[in-house]
């Protein structure tokens, strides 16, 4: 624990699913925590006033424990729209960090396609502001690390990608993920701000809202309903139980080697959407499935090499889709509504 409890760490956009796991997770290792998060974005305030949700109430209650978790962890909570440059700097000079972990995002490639004007905003707005404090001379922010996406690659040119990889992203979201990376290595180019960029994939697990392909798939057979596959079922994601993703977090805090260098943290190898309904099949018995015409803007993608991070900072992924998926499922079980 002592490598983290002089770490003072601000994640903005941290009361979202990858966030709110990530801070009570370091607030565990010793480190002092702070969330910045506006609840507008995949988040309470937008669910409250949304009506057109599926499993709405489910949504609010899983939102509502985020929460709590974070309030008994005694992790401060600030309600903070980023993209306000002003109050945004006002606070995180009174916070004061020496990390940044930059969250804050429109997280589905849809939703940014449909509404380019609002992902921008959130997006690459947040991003600029919070770059654009760091960088102040009197701060004493000594490491920037910002969530981008496998989805900056586009269409694999084969069956696995490394950080080398040419990007060459498919619509709105990863194209603003993609400008978010350079505009992060100019401000160390420029400014000298020492950074990293990771890149989840195909991300999965508990207290998660954003309507992923697990967890579609496990509320519809909860619910009787039939599964809905785009494509024929042979389209491979990099699969990644959120545990691994934090674990990984921990090792470009940890590791000096982590500075100014781009990863993927994912669990490192690809399995068909046909093998993540399988493994459900064994839980649910009698669910149906049906295959539907593939998006054309959804990319052709496959497994993520994680040997970098292996190398440089001791990254070692635990979940495969065969341990992480029916951890999902069960914890899914004890907290639908029909059990209470």
């Amino acid at each position: 624990m002592e490598e983290f409890e002089k770490k003072r760490i601000a994640l903005i956009g941290g009361a979202g699913f990858i966030g709110h796991h990530l801070a009570l997770a370091l607030k565990e290792e010793g480190a002092e925590v702070f969330v910045l998060d506006s609840l507008q974005v995949n988040n309470i305030l937008a669910f409250t006033v949304t009506d057109d949700i599926p499993n709405k109430d489910l949504y609010l209650s899983i939102l509502n424990s985020r929460l709590d978790l974070l309030r008994e962890a005694g992790i401060p909570l600030y309600i903070q729209d980023a993209r306000d440059y002003h109050t945004l700097s006002k606070l995180l000079g009174a916070i004061d960090p020496d990390t940044i972990i930059h969250l804050a995002a429109v997280a589905h490639a849809g939703k940014s396609n449909k509404d380019p004007y609002s992902t921008f905003d959130h997006s690459l707005r947040t991003l600029e502001n919070a770059l654009d404090f760091a960088r102040g001379e009197n701060m004493n922010v000594s490491h920037f690390i910002y969530f981008s996406s496998s989805m900056v690659y586009g269409h694999f040119p084969s069956g696995e990608v490394t950080e080398e990889t040419p990007c060459n992203p498919l619509g709105i979201y990863g194209a603003l993920k993609f400008a978010g990376e350079k505009i992060v290595i100019a401000y160390n180019q420029v400014f000298g701000l020492p950074y990293t960029i990771v890149r989840p994939s195909a991300l999965y697990g508990e207290r998660c809202v954003s309507r992923r392909v697990g967890q579609i798939f496990i509320e519809n057979a909860m619910r009787g309903l039939d599964i809905s596959v785009n494509g024929d079922g042979n389209d491979r994601l990099d699969f990644t139980y959120i545990g691994d993703l934090v674990e990984g977090i921990k090792c470009v805090l940890r590791s000096p080697a982590s500075r100014n260098e781009i990863f993927n943290l994912t669990y490192g190898e690809s399995r068909t959407i046909g093998q993540m309904a399988n493994i459900l099949r064994k839980h649910f018995p009698n669910v149906e499935i049906r295959y539907l015409p593939k998006d054309e803007l959804t990319p052709d993608r496959g497994t993520l090499s994680v040997e970098k991070a292996r190398k440089l900072i001791g990254y070692e992924p635990k979940y495969p889709l065969e341990r992480g998926f029916p951890e999902y499922i069960r914890w899914y079980r004890s907290i639908w509504p029909e059990r209470k």
